[in-house]
Protein backbone atom coordinates (compact mmCIF):
# COMPACT_ATOMS: atom_id res chain seq x y z
CA UNK A 1 0.00 0.00 0.00
CA UNK A 2 1.16 3.52 -0.79
CA UNK A 3 -0.28 7.01 -0.66
CA UNK A 4 -1.29 6.84 -4.33
CA UNK A 5 -3.45 3.77 -3.60
CA UNK A 6 -5.03 5.56 -0.65
CA UNK A 7 -5.73 8.62 -2.76
CA UNK A 8 -7.43 6.45 -5.37
CA UNK A 9 -9.51 4.72 -2.69
CA UNK A 10 -10.50 8.09 -1.18
CA UNK A 11 -11.65 9.33 -4.60
CA UNK A 12 -13.72 6.21 -5.29
CA UNK A 13 -15.31 6.35 -1.83
CA UNK A 14 -16.13 10.05 -2.13
CA UNK A 15 -17.48 9.76 -5.69
CA UNK A 16 -19.23 6.43 -4.97
CA UNK A 17 -18.30 5.45 -8.52
CA UNK A 18 -15.33 3.82 -10.21
CA UNK A 19 -15.99 5.65 -13.47
CA UNK A 20 -16.28 9.12 -11.94
CA UNK A 21 -13.14 8.50 -9.85
CA UNK A 22 -11.28 7.39 -12.99
CA UNK A 23 -12.31 10.56 -14.82
CA UNK A 24 -11.18 12.84 -11.99
CA UNK A 25 -7.86 11.01 -11.64
CA UNK A 26 -7.33 10.87 -15.45
CA UNK A 27 -7.08 7.10 -15.35
CA UNK A 28 -9.05 4.28 -16.95
CA UNK A 29 -11.81 2.51 -15.05
CA UNK A 30 -10.05 -0.90 -15.30
CA UNK A 31 -6.92 0.65 -13.76
CA UNK A 32 -9.01 1.95 -10.85
CA UNK A 33 -10.65 -1.46 -10.39
CA UNK A 34 -7.27 -3.21 -10.34
CA UNK A 35 -5.94 -0.71 -7.79
CA UNK A 36 -8.93 -1.30 -5.50
CA UNK A 37 -8.60 -5.08 -5.81
CA UNK A 38 -4.94 -4.92 -4.79
CA UNK A 39 -5.80 -2.66 -1.85
CA UNK A 40 -8.46 -5.12 -0.68
CA UNK A 41 -5.93 -7.95 -0.93
CA UNK A 42 -3.57 -5.94 1.28
CA UNK A 43 -6.35 -5.20 3.82
CA UNK A 44 -7.59 -8.79 3.69
CA UNK A 45 -11.24 -7.79 3.56
CA UNK A 46 -13.65 -6.11 1.10
CA UNK A 47 -13.73 -2.31 1.25
CA UNK A 48 -17.13 -1.96 -0.48
CA UNK A 49 -20.32 -3.89 0.28
CA UNK A 50 -20.61 -6.65 -2.36
CA UNK A 51 -23.26 -5.84 -4.96
CA UNK A 52 -23.30 -2.10 -4.20
CA UNK A 53 -20.55 -1.17 -6.61
CA UNK A 54 -18.72 1.67 -4.84
CA UNK A 55 -21.77 3.16 -3.13
CA UNK A 56 -21.47 1.59 0.31
CA UNK A 57 -18.36 1.02 2.40
CA UNK A 58 -17.84 -1.97 4.66
CA UNK A 59 -16.69 -1.40 8.25
CA UNK A 60 -13.13 -2.00 7.05
CA UNK A 61 -13.66 0.52 4.29
CA UNK A 62 -14.96 3.15 6.72
CA UNK A 63 -11.94 2.64 8.98
CA UNK A 64 -9.45 2.70 6.11
CA UNK A 65 -11.03 5.88 4.69
CA UNK A 66 -10.59 7.59 8.05
CA UNK A 67 -6.90 6.70 8.19
CA UNK A 68 -6.42 7.51 4.50
CA UNK A 69 -7.77 11.03 4.99
CA UNK A 70 -5.45 11.56 7.97
CA UNK A 71 -2.40 10.41 6.02
CA UNK A 72 -3.27 12.41 2.91
CA UNK A 73 -3.92 15.52 5.02
CA UNK A 74 -0.57 15.01 6.72
CA UNK A 75 1.12 14.76 3.31
CA UNK A 76 -0.40 18.13 2.41
CA UNK A 77 0.77 19.60 5.73
CA UNK A 78 4.28 18.36 5.00
CA UNK A 79 4.21 19.90 1.54
CA UNK A 80 3.01 23.24 2.89
CA UNK A 81 5.51 23.12 5.74
CA UNK A 82 8.41 22.57 3.35
CA UNK A 83 7.20 25.43 1.18
CA UNK A 84 7.07 27.66 4.25
CA UNK A 85 10.61 26.65 5.20
CA UNK A 86 11.88 27.52 1.75
CA UNK A 87 9.92 30.76 1.86
CA UNK A 88 11.32 31.61 5.34
CA UNK A 89 7.83 31.70 6.85
CA UNK A 90 8.81 29.21 9.53
CA UNK A 91 11.87 27.35 10.80
CA UNK A 92 14.47 27.44 13.53
CA UNK A 93 18.11 28.54 13.77
CA UNK A 94 20.58 27.67 16.53
CA UNK A 95 23.38 30.20 17.03
CA UNK A 96 26.29 29.75 19.44
CA UNK A 97 27.98 32.82 20.90
CA UNK A 98 29.82 33.75 24.08
CA UNK A 99 28.66 36.41 26.51
CA UNK A 100 30.52 39.39 25.10
CA UNK A 101 30.19 38.65 21.37
CA UNK A 102 26.39 38.68 21.45
CA UNK A 103 26.60 42.50 21.49
CA UNK A 104 27.93 42.44 17.92
CA UNK A 105 25.02 40.28 16.74
CA UNK A 106 22.07 42.11 18.29
CA UNK A 107 21.53 44.67 15.47
CA UNK A 108 21.59 41.90 12.85
CA UNK A 109 19.25 39.71 14.89
CA UNK A 110 16.84 42.61 15.17
CA UNK A 111 16.88 43.18 11.39
CA UNK A 112 16.41 39.46 10.76
CA UNK A 113 13.41 39.24 13.11
CA UNK A 114 11.79 42.16 11.30
CA UNK A 115 12.32 40.40 7.97
CA UNK A 116 11.31 36.89 9.07
CA UNK A 117 9.15 36.97 12.21
CA UNK A 118 8.13 33.32 11.71
CA UNK A 119 11.68 32.03 12.24
CA UNK A 120 12.49 30.92 15.80
CA UNK A 121 15.94 32.16 16.82
CA UNK A 122 17.70 30.13 19.52
CA UNK A 123 20.89 31.87 20.68
CA UNK A 124 22.92 29.63 22.99
CA UNK A 125 25.60 30.93 25.34
CA UNK A 126 28.63 28.78 24.55
CA UNK A 127 32.32 29.15 25.39
CA UNK A 128 34.20 30.11 22.21
CA UNK A 129 36.47 27.08 22.41
CA UNK A 130 33.43 24.76 22.37
CA UNK A 131 31.64 26.31 19.38
CA UNK A 132 33.58 24.46 16.62
CA UNK A 133 32.87 21.13 18.30
CA UNK A 134 29.15 21.89 18.60
CA UNK A 135 29.02 22.93 14.94
CA UNK A 136 30.63 19.64 13.92
CA UNK A 137 28.20 17.73 16.15
CA UNK A 138 25.24 19.42 14.41
CA UNK A 139 24.17 21.12 17.64
CA UNK A 140 24.55 24.59 16.13
CA UNK A 141 23.86 26.04 12.69
CA UNK A 142 26.08 29.12 13.10
CA UNK A 143 28.68 30.23 15.64
CA UNK A 144 30.62 33.36 16.52
CA UNK A 145 34.23 33.11 17.70
CA UNK A 146 37.21 35.46 17.95
CA UNK A 147 39.62 33.29 15.94
CA UNK A 148 39.67 31.46 12.63
CA UNK A 149 38.66 27.82 13.08
CA UNK A 150 41.30 25.14 12.54
CA UNK A 151 38.77 22.46 11.62
CA UNK A 152 38.80 21.84 7.88
CA UNK A 153 35.05 21.22 7.84
CA UNK A 154 34.37 24.78 8.99
CA UNK A 155 34.61 28.14 7.29
CA UNK A 156 35.05 31.48 9.04
CA UNK A 157 34.22 35.00 7.83
CA UNK A 158 35.30 38.11 9.69
CA UNK A 159 32.28 40.36 10.28
CA UNK A 160 33.18 42.63 13.20
CA UNK A 161 36.21 44.41 14.64
CA UNK A 162 36.39 45.72 18.16
CA UNK A 163 39.03 46.83 20.65
CA UNK A 164 39.73 46.37 24.32
CA UNK A 165 39.35 49.50 26.44
CA UNK A 166 39.97 50.49 30.04
CA UNK A 167 36.83 51.75 31.78
CA UNK A 168 36.61 53.68 35.06
CA UNK A 169 33.79 55.42 36.95
CA UNK A 170 33.22 59.14 36.12
CA UNK A 171 34.85 60.48 39.31
CA UNK A 172 37.96 58.33 39.05
CA UNK A 173 41.24 60.24 39.19
CA UNK A 174 42.04 59.17 35.61
CA UNK A 175 38.53 59.75 34.21
CA UNK A 176 39.39 63.06 32.50
CA UNK A 177 42.28 61.56 30.55
CA UNK A 178 41.85 60.13 27.07
CA UNK A 179 44.98 58.00 27.22
CA UNK A 180 47.04 56.63 30.07
CA UNK A 181 50.43 54.93 30.32
CA UNK A 182 50.40 51.39 31.62
CA UNK A 183 52.81 52.40 34.40
CA UNK A 184 50.04 54.52 35.94
CA UNK A 185 47.89 51.44 36.57
CA UNK A 186 50.07 49.51 39.01
CA UNK A 187 48.01 50.57 42.03
CA UNK A 188 44.60 50.01 40.47
CA UNK A 189 42.31 47.14 41.44
CA UNK A 190 41.07 45.40 38.31
CA UNK A 191 37.69 43.68 38.05
CA UNK A 192 38.31 40.73 35.73
CA UNK A 193 36.19 38.12 33.97
CA UNK A 194 36.59 34.76 35.66
CA UNK A 195 36.59 32.91 32.32
CA UNK A 196 40.02 32.43 30.73
CA UNK A 197 40.40 33.75 27.18
CA UNK A 198 43.21 34.55 24.71
CA UNK A 199 42.59 38.29 25.23
CA UNK A 200 42.88 37.96 28.99
CA UNK A 201 46.22 36.20 28.48
CA UNK A 202 47.40 39.03 26.21
CA UNK A 203 46.54 41.64 28.83
CA UNK A 204 48.32 39.67 31.57
CA UNK A 205 51.36 39.28 29.30
CA UNK A 206 51.34 42.99 28.45
CA UNK A 207 51.47 44.00 32.12
CA UNK A 208 54.22 41.43 32.78
CA UNK A 209 56.32 42.69 29.86
CA UNK A 210 56.20 46.23 31.25
CA UNK A 211 56.76 44.97 34.80
CA UNK A 212 53.60 46.58 36.08
CA UNK A 213 51.58 44.80 38.79
CA UNK A 214 48.17 43.60 37.62
CA UNK A 215 45.96 43.36 40.67
CA UNK A 216 42.98 41.26 39.62
CA UNK A 217 41.52 41.18 43.13
CA UNK A 218 37.97 40.66 41.90
CA UNK A 219 36.85 38.10 39.29
CA UNK A 220 33.19 38.07 38.25
CA UNK A 221 31.22 35.72 35.97
CA UNK A 222 29.60 38.20 33.56
CA UNK A 223 30.40 41.40 31.69
CA UNK A 224 27.27 43.01 33.15
CA UNK A 225 28.42 42.36 36.71
CA UNK A 226 31.87 43.73 35.87
CA UNK A 227 30.37 46.96 34.51
CA UNK A 228 28.15 47.37 37.56
CA UNK A 229 31.09 46.79 39.93
CA UNK A 230 33.09 49.50 38.18
CA UNK A 231 30.12 51.87 38.42
CA UNK A 232 30.05 51.07 42.15
CA UNK A 233 33.65 52.38 42.31
CA UNK A 234 35.06 49.00 43.35
CA UNK A 235 37.69 48.77 40.62
CA UNK A 236 38.54 49.40 36.97
CA UNK A 237 38.21 46.94 34.10
CA UNK A 238 39.47 46.11 30.63
CA UNK A 239 36.55 45.00 28.46
CA UNK A 240 35.52 44.82 24.79
CA UNK A 241 34.36 48.30 23.81
CA UNK A 242 31.15 47.01 22.18
CA UNK A 243 30.01 45.83 25.62
CA UNK A 244 30.09 49.32 27.16
CA UNK A 245 28.81 51.56 24.36
CA UNK A 246 25.56 52.41 26.15
CA UNK A 247 27.30 53.14 29.47
CA UNK A 248 29.81 55.40 27.72
CA UNK A 249 27.03 57.28 25.91
CA UNK A 250 25.10 57.76 29.16
CA UNK A 251 28.20 58.89 31.01
CA UNK A 252 28.02 56.05 33.54
CA UNK A 253 31.55 54.98 32.60
CA UNK A 254 34.60 56.66 31.12
CA UNK A 255 36.81 55.12 28.45
CA UNK A 256 40.61 55.38 28.49
CA UNK A 257 43.13 54.06 26.03
CA UNK A 258 46.19 52.34 27.42
CA UNK A 259 49.12 53.64 25.39
CA UNK A 260 50.80 50.22 25.20
CA UNK A 261 47.61 48.23 24.49
CA UNK A 262 46.91 47.85 20.78
CA UNK A 263 44.55 44.88 20.79
CA UNK A 264 42.14 44.48 17.88
CA UNK A 265 39.43 41.97 18.62
CA UNK A 266 38.12 40.27 15.46
CA UNK A 267 34.90 38.28 15.39
CA UNK A 268 34.26 35.52 12.87
CA UNK A 269 31.01 34.01 11.73
CA UNK A 270 31.60 30.25 11.47
CA UNK A 271 29.55 27.42 10.02
CA UNK A 272 30.04 24.10 8.26
CA UNK A 273 31.22 24.20 4.67
CA UNK A 274 30.68 20.47 3.99
CA UNK A 275 26.88 20.80 3.92
CA UNK A 276 24.55 23.59 2.77
CA UNK A 277 22.95 25.84 5.34
CA UNK A 278 19.18 25.82 5.67
CA UNK A 279 17.39 28.64 3.89
CA UNK A 280 16.73 30.32 7.25
CA UNK A 281 20.37 30.04 8.37
CA UNK A 282 21.74 31.24 5.02
CA UNK A 283 19.46 34.26 5.18
CA UNK A 284 20.76 35.11 8.66
CA UNK A 285 24.37 34.83 7.42
CA UNK A 286 23.51 37.21 4.57
CA UNK A 287 21.97 39.71 6.99
CA UNK A 288 24.99 39.60 9.33
CA UNK A 289 27.52 40.00 6.53
CA UNK A 290 25.60 42.54 4.44
CA UNK A 291 26.89 45.68 6.24
CA UNK A 292 30.46 44.39 6.05
CA UNK A 293 30.73 43.36 2.41
CA UNK A 294 32.37 46.65 1.45
CA UNK A 295 34.97 46.39 4.22
CA UNK A 296 36.99 43.56 2.74
CA UNK A 297 36.07 40.86 5.24
CA UNK A 298 38.53 37.99 5.34
CA UNK A 299 37.26 34.54 4.42
CA UNK A 300 38.93 31.24 5.13
CA UNK A 301 37.76 28.05 3.49
CA UNK A 302 40.50 25.89 4.99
Amino acid sequence: MDLAALQTFQMVANEKSYSRAAAKLFRTQPAISIAMRKLEEWVGEPLFVPGSGAKNLTDSGVLLLEYAERMLNMREEIRKGLQELRGLERGQISVGVNESSIHALLPSLDRYRNMHPGIHLRVHRVFSRAIPRELLNHQLDIGVISYLPEERELTGVEFYRDSLVLVVWPEHKLAKKREVDITALGDEIFVAHIVESPYRHRVVQMFAEHRVPLRMDVELPTIESIKRFVEMKKGVAIVPRMCVVEELERGDLRELKIRQMKVVRRLYLVYRKDRPLTAAAQSLVDVILAPKKTRGATKRTA
